[in-house]
């Protein structure tokens, strides 16, 4: 009865005092009723190795009920059937993204110093642009944010500096985040408030990096961005006008989502996101099924409520930590490496982020209250980091299956990925970046950049690797990340790790029952399956004949979560 008490009283904590833990109805009681649904003549993938294409399938309620040919389905139909010709499109199980940060409020009221879907190049002077019409309707003194810089699409072939940003505003402090996070650039109000000169010394995990003529050249990584960022005012919103961004933006993210095909999302977000999501749903806009990642403060009520990893129904689950972050970012060029990154001075190798003591001392307290543990880990001696905390936990408190993740798990060693096998670890690799970051695998060299990501490696040793966007770090698309892993080449026509290429149908198998897999709903989810959840995703074309480098054009014509259409082109 404590447990009970306690658990109520964490729900009502989170804003999820409603939240309904329903079971899936038996399939014996769904079958023998007639199919609300049945789509027809379609090129079926189902991902699963029982039956693994089809031409049809039907639908009750919010589940498949049967799987066969197009004959086959039609002879279940009953007088209110409704019946989809899908006319020889593809239709696969809905693409799952097993990290994303993404929450909408920026993308709709925000400064988007990029683009934040596709590829596109910017100026200096447009990001200059933005942020001085901002500060016109900013209080001085209150700082600007921008996001989605991309250091590498930038049409003036350079940097964004302090000074650009000083041309914008000196009466804000101001803090353009790189689309990788992990480093931002800052304007001089912004140095000053922090007391940050050229002579202040880098911080555990985090740089003040220099120009060439050693003063501050505006960047800043990892720790020290969080430092900066600690000091100032900002702009305040009441709290009805708080509520009112945040559930809007959810709402517009949410239907993103479903747009590009996602069907079910592992979200990595800040803890008021968690009213936001069950109000969506109460209303009836949230569009994709969620995994919850959760923070620091709530996995401490999660323990203290006596609540693991896995409590909650099919839209709403908490799935594990927030990533619990080693090192820096790929994309950013701070993620921790074994040997200096190429074309930088002074030699540089990353940011380890948080002592070894600290991250065993975390990973024994998740563990032992059943909270799955996510670490953010990108390079070897993070991922060292984190497998040994792993390992730690587990002489402590030994506890089967518990699937640790490791969000990124860019560049692990040989070695590493036998221990990944065989604890049975979830690597959730960059899905876009292969075809997005390609212009960033110049900074790592050729040789390194052969075992980056690596999807084959993983497969052909039996890891479950799933594909994580990291939105907003990199897109969401679930047909770019496709591309990606199938080529190896990047937009700009360039191919980085050849021998890590998958094939058209393990690249689909990646993005949607691996990831069930990652959040332990493989039973629910992620194959065209009867008796399984009904997401599917309808494709304009096959993705086995379309040209591989072609993929990316492919059409979302409908996404479906449990029977209902989300999305509709």
């Amino acid at each position: 009865m404590r447990h009970l008490r306690s658990r109520r009283a964490f729900l009502e904590q989170c804003g999820l005092g409603g939240l309904a833990l329903s079971a899936a109805p038996a399939f014996g009681a769904i079958a023998a009723q007639d199919p609300d649904l049945i789509v027809i003549n379609g090129i079926v993938a189902t991902m699963d190795p029982a039956k693994p294409m089809a031409q049809a399938f039907a639908v009750k309620g919010s589940h498949f009920l049967a799987v066969g040919t197009t004959e086959e389905m039609k002879s279940l139909a009953g007088p209110r059937t409704r019946i989809v010709d899908a006319q020889g499109g593809m239709v696969v199980p809905g693409f799952n993204d097993t990290h994303n940060h993404g929450r909408g409020e920026g993308l709709l009221y925000g400064i988007n110093a990029g683009n934040p879907y596709i590829v596109e190049y910017v100026t200096i002077q447009s990001i200059i642009d933005k942020i001085k019409a901002r500060a016109a309707e900013t209080k001085p003194g209150e700082w600007i944010t921008a996001a989605f810089y991309d250091d590498t699409k930038i049409k003036d072939n350079r940097q964004l500096t302090i000074a650009d940003l000083d041309k914008a505003t000196t009466q804000h402090p101001v803090q353009v985040s790189l689309r990788g996070g992990h480093a931002s650039i800052f304007n001089t109000m912004a140095f000053k408030q922090a007391g940050v000169t050229k002579e202040t010394p880098d911080i555990l995990g985090g740089t003040y990096e220099k120009d060439s003529k050693g003063e501050l050249s505006g960047r800043v990584t990892d720790t020290a961005v969080r430092a900066m960022g600690a000091f100032g005012t900002r702009t305040v919103y009441s709290p009805a006008e708080a509520a009112d961004r945040a559930f809007k933006g959810f709402e517009f993210i949410s239907a993103k989502f479903a747009e590009f095909g996602l069907t079910s999302v592992s979200y990595d977000s800040n803890d008021d996101i968690i009213p936001i999501i069950q109000g969506s749903r109460e209303k009836g806009t949230l569009k994709t099924r969620i995994s919850y990642e959760a923070s620091h403060e709530v996995c401490n009520g999660m323990v203290q409520a006596g609540v693991g990893s896995g409590f909650g129904d099919d839209w709403f689950r908490f799935g594990g930590t927030r990533e619990h972050t080693l090192d820096g970012a790929l994309s950013s060029r701070t993620m921790s490496m074994t040997r200096p990154y190429i074309g930088v001075t002074p030699p540089y190798k990353g940011n380890l982020t948080e002592l070894p003591k600290d991250t065993m001392e975390w990973a024994e307290r998740m563990h032992r209250a059943g909270i799955r543990m996510n670490m953010h880990a990108n390079g070897e001696p993070a991922i060292e980091q984190a497998l040994n905390a792993y390992d730690y936990a587990q002489s402590r408190f030994p506890r089967p299956n518990t699937r640790p993740k490791l969000t990124h798990c860019s560049l692990p060693s040989a070695a590493q990925l036998k221990r990944i096998k065989a604890v049975d670890a979830q690597p959730s690799l960059f899905s876009t970046y292969l075809y997005y970051n390609a212009d960033k695998f110049r900074f790592y060299g050729a040789d390194m950049a052969e075992h980056m990501m690596p999807y084959r490696d993983m497969l052909d040793m039996g890891i479950n690797a799933s594909t994580g966007s990291d939105f907003y770090p990199g897109p969401f698309d679930p047909l770019m990340a496709i591309q990606g892993m199938v080529t190896r080449k990047g937009f700009n026509g360039e191919t980085w790790g050849a021998s890590q290429r998958v094939t058209v149908e393990e690249a689909i198998r990646l993005s949607t029952i691996t990831g069930a897999y990652t959040t332990f709903e493989e039973n629910l989810k992620g194959s065209i399956t009867a008796g399984k959840l009904a997401d599917y995703v309808i494709l304009s074309d096959s993705l086995y004949k379309v040209n591989p480098e072609k993929i990316i054009d492919v059409k979302i014509i409908e996404t479906v979560v449990g029977g209902t259409s989300m999305y509709h082109a």
